[in-house]
């Protein structure tokens, strides 16, 4: 059975930023972070396929300069902001892991 998490509003992310998260499941840390591209929201583990390292290089700094794809803060990979798909860098070809989220009366949920 899926557990849900209160997150927070859309509101709480701005258009075309990204916010990032932490919860406490079963005594551990689980990290996430929400890209809101205009109208719609994509979220994902906040670790980097080729290392693991988180992708933020500051607080809720997920997406490079220009807002157009999610960066990691280390090699400079670059991916798509609505698949996840690594487009440059050195996990190329390679996909970050998808959250699924739930938007319900302008609330945005984590399902488990």
């Amino acid at each position: 059975m899926a557990t849900t998490f209160d997150i927070c509003t859309i509101d709480d992310i701005p258009a075309n930023r990204a916010r990032g998260f932490t919860i406490e499941l079963n005594d551990e840390t689980f990290d996430f972070f929400i890209v809101r591209k205009d109208d719609s929201i994509y979220g994902y583990i906040n670790s980097c396929p080729h290392t693991g390292v988180n992708l933020e290089w500051m607080p809720d700094k997920f997406l490079d300069l220009s807002g157009s794809v999610i960066q990691c803060s280390t090699h400079g990979a670059q991916f798509r902001i609505e698949n996840g798909f690594c487009i440059y860098g050195p996990c190329l070809g390679r996909y970050l892991e998808r959250v699924e989220l739930e938007v319900r009366d302008n609330n945005i949920k984590l399902i488990l």
